[in-house]
């Protein structure tokens, strides 16, 4: 067919402007999020004319929508109309953009692309049309950022259009890349959520994952149950009525607006906790049947469904048929996390249950709720996804895990054959605060930029065959602390990086080179109107410690601006200096420092300490045997207790720091106590990952304060040391929800890792 032997033409001329050399590549390079697989920069550009067409397919009407698509996207930038024409009716010409799937490589699979730009034609190659609209999304950031915020009433526009020449071929490392977006605890408008489609779709994300039920809140219209909406919607009374729902019809204009975006909608109904709305809305279905409220606070609560009671599964069974009606995703969300079972050893239709059953426990009565709800779903051809806290008592058989309490969930799913979706509270929860700062939410962890960046969805020690379950990862955006208004600047942009550690190659990953290209990024999502939380200036480290003297760096990570610090713990203003070169710092001081835009926006705060120190001598000793003492207490804390009031409920040895030796899995302490044993002399940089609270010393210096209620996040803290032992403790208590505690280490000739057990001692004892 002629039409084929114009592509291969196309082709042609592409490969002989290469053969001009590169000329380009690190400017191409630089504006691309998420980083393509495969990219090769060429000599040139293809101007956007008013003689540009779009070509796509002939008779093909998905790829026609996606031609459509693209001819609207380039109408804003360039104010002019854009024809769309089909290939086969008539010949390409000069200037043409042309879409098709005729010749693609099959091996890019569903979502994989070829884009290969030249000074006459763009050809947009896969193997699938949703490939295709993937690829635009590349096209539309080759593209100047003021593009996205051009109108068609704008008579000033962005001229001439450009795109570099460049030759890439993409696709994406995990399948799913998603992000949850909590509807529960605070109504979002249905443009708001549309909004949030078009924003995943741009960064190349497939995955909504749709928080729909909570204890504040039933967002979805069930026909056969009425009250959800009428009274399960809304929470609080008086002035105080808050609240919100979608029509059903709501949510179809929604999923058939995902589907143009190639976006899936996964909803989520959550059971058998969380259900605090839906049992006042239907009080029968909890095990005490009377005096519930939709929840006007946060925090788990302890009411939930009845396990007990076979009404329970004929509402819930009800329920799904009319969201699997609506809702053409393969998976339907059921949640089972955080379910306390206080009412359930209560109950005496519980315990029938449990006696009947044959269960042990709670746990088991749990594993067989989810069980049931399985089988129905599997019945209507859906597949079940929960929270990692469905592994307890025994999984369901077809189940996908979402494991956010850390990767342990994901390791034992992936191991036993089950499919695994990543969101650890460590690099994915986006409602945690980006920096450090006084008055946040006392719960909220903390979750940097460059975090969410180093997180590797696939853990280590994993067979191929294991790894082949990690289906992919999903930034979790709940609303207890962030109403509409607020979430892109929690999403933001953080919800980049995860969108390229989700698409681009693990070996192409570069910190440095990200924020780079966040730089010209920032100034897209300006243009695309996301009011995103700007990153602070960054230093090599928040602490540093020095003997004689040591050197304030920043870096400006928004690539614009002035840059104002001060030296005595105050806040920045206006008139605080002007960041030009690096600062001397000889005394211990507190660094603040602050970047001030010219539209009056200012980013958050970053405070840096240094503090001068004299190295820290190692002891002499002798008796020394590897490894740690610990001692464990049980009991309810906010704060690590002061041990040497307390009496430890067991006493005993570990190899290394850990929580394996916990008796439970809430209410408890841990202190452990030994020798850190270092090589040369240094400084030294510890790192504390806990859920709750966690402190460690270094002989009698406090290193890292992590104390307090958290959910799993990171701090550190620097010393200088002497080659030899060192007397180290390291103090946890875990107050409930995930178990966590890491701990790590870099010195001089040691890269970031955790404390291996080689390097750790204890006094034997006689």
């Amino acid at each position: 067919m002629w039409f084929k032997k114009a592509l291969l033409m196309m082709c042609v001329i592409a490969q002989q402007t290469a053969a001009a050399g590169p000329s380009n590549a690190g400017d191409v390079a630089a504006v691309l999020i998420p980083r393509p697989a495969g990219l090769e920069s060429r000599s040139g550009h293809f101007s956007i004319t008013e003689a540009a067409q779009v070509w796509i397919d002939a008779g093909n009407a998905e790829t026609r929508a996606i031609g459509k698509y693209l001819a609207q996207s380039l109408h804003r930038g360039t104010g002019q109309p854009m024809i769309v024409r089909e290939l086969g009716s008539t010949k390409p010409v000069k200037d043409a953009i042309v879409l098709t799937t005729v010749g693609a490589d099959l091996s890019l699979g569903e979502e994989g692309y070829e884009l290969t730009v030249s000074p006459t034609s763009v050809l947009l190659r896969a193997p699938q049309p949703r490939g295709l609209f993937r690829g635009i999304q590349t096209i539309r950031q080759l593209l100047p950022p003021e593009v996205e915020a051009a109108s068609a009433e704008r008579s000033e526009r962005v001229a001439p259009l450009t795109i570099p020449c460049v030759r890439i071929t993409d696709r994406p490392r995990y399948k799913w890349r998603g992000m949850l977006l909590d509807c529960g605890r605070h109504f979002m408008t249905k443009e708001f959520v549309k909004r949030y489609i078009d924003l995943l779709a741009y960064h190349k994300m497939n995955v909504l994952h749709w928080h729909l039920t909570e204890d504040q809140g039933w967002r979805i219209e069930i026909k056969k149950y009425p009250k959800l909406t009428e009274v399960g919607a809304w929470r609080g009374k008086g002035e105080e009525r808050y609240g919100g729902f979608y029509t059903q019809d709501d949510i179809r204009e929604i999923i058939e607006y995902a589907a143009s975006r190639y976006v899936t909608i996964v909803p989520e109904i959550e059971m058998p906790g969380h259900s605090m709305a839906a049992l006042a809305s239907y009080p029968e279905l909890g095990c005490v049947g009377q005096g519930y409220e939709v929840g006007t606070r946060w925090g788990v609560y302890s009411d939930v469904y009845c396990a007990g009671d076979d009404r329970v599964f004929e509402f819930l069974e009800d329920v799904l048929a009319e969201v699997i009606e609506l809702f053409p995703s393969q998976y339907i969300h059921i949640g089972g996390d955080e379910c306390p079972k206080q009412c359930w050893k209560k109950c005496p239709k519980c315990q029938l249950r449990i006696k009947a059953e044959g269960f042990h426990d709670e746990h088991e009565l749990q594993s067989y709720f989810i069980r049931r709800i399985e089988k129905f779903l599997n019945s209507k051809g859906r597949r079940l996804i929960g929270w990692d806290e469905i592994l307890e008592g025994g999984l369901a058989p077809n189940a996908t895990v979402q494991s956010w309490r850390g990767m342990d969930g994901a390791v034992a799913a992936a191991t036993s054959g089950h499919d695994v979706i990543a969101s650890p509270t460590s690099h994915c929860y986006l409602d945690y605060a980006q920096v450090r700062a006084a008055g946040e939410p006392t719960r909220m962890g903390y979750l940097p930029l460059e975090r969410s960046y180093e997180f590797e969805p696939t853990p280590a020690g994993l067979t191929p065959k294991q790894a082949r379950h990690i289906l992919g990862l999903e930034g979790n955006m709940w609303t207890e602390h962030a109403p509409q208004q607020r979430v892109d600047w929690q999403v933001f942009p953080r919800l980049c990086a995860l969108a390229e550690v989700g698409w681009s190659p693990k070996e192409l990953r570069d910190w440095e080179g990200f924020s780079e290209r966040m730089k010209t990024h920032y100034r897209r999502l300006d243009a695309l109107g996301v009011t995103y939380f700007l990153p602070p200036p960054q230093c090599i480290s928040r602490e540093q410690v020095f003997e004689d003297a040591a050197e304030l760096a920043l870096d400006n990570p928004l690539g614009r601006g002035i840059v104002r610090y001060t030296l005595d713990g105050r806040d920045p203003t206006q008139a605080s200096p002007r960041y030009v070169k690096p600062v001397r710092i000889t005394d211990t001081t507190v660094v603040k420092a602050q970047t001030f835009l010219a539209d009056s926006r200012t980013s958050g705060i970053a405070e840096f300490r240094f503090r001068k120190l004299s190295p820290r001598e190692p002891v002499v000793l002798t008796n020394t045997v590897p490894g740690l003492a610990y001692a464990y207490y049980e009991g309810n804390w906010h704060r690590l207790p002061d041990f040497e009031k307390l009496t430890p409920a067991a006493t005993g040895t570990a190899s290394a720091f850990g929580l394996s030796v916990r008796m439970r899995d809430d209410g408890f302490a841990l202190r452990f106590t030994g020798y850190l044993q270092v090589p040369i002399d240094g400084t030294y940089t510890f790192y504390l990952v806990s859920d709750d609270g966690s402190r460690l010393w270094i002989g009698p210096d406090l290193v890292v304060d992590h104390d307090g209620l958290h959910s799993a996040c990171e701090m550190s803290g620097q010393i200088i040391l002497k080659a030899g032992k060192h007397p180290i403790i390291v103090a946890h208590f875990e107050a409930g929800g995930a178990q966590h505690l890491e701990v790590s280490y870099a010195g001089p000739g040691i890269a970031k890792q955790p404390v291996p057990a080689s390097a750790l001692w204890r006094q034997h004892a006689d």
